[in-house]
């Protein structure tokens, strides 16, 4: 993952998100005090949503083991 400092960020705001928009990688913006930040894209952050909702349905879980299970995997 790519890390910029907010200065960074804040002088080529446009090149950066357009960079997010049009690539799967996430950006990791880091103030001066330490603090950071993570700017992905909408597309992915609803990736990541609906994995997370599986990997937190237990039900859906078991259907994919006994999937593996079933398909020899």
């Amino acid at each position: 993952m790519k890390s910029v400092s907010l200065k960074q960020f804040r002088n080529n705001f446009e090149a950066f998100v357009d960079k997010v928009l049009t690539g799967p990688k996430p950006l990791k913006v880091k103030s001066q005090s330490g603090k950071e930040i993570i700017l992905i894209s909408f597309t992915e952050w609803k990736r990541e949503q609906e994995t997370l909702y599986v990997l937190q349905n237990n039900n859906l879980m078991r259907q994919i083991a006994e999937s593996k299970i079933t398909h020899g995997q």
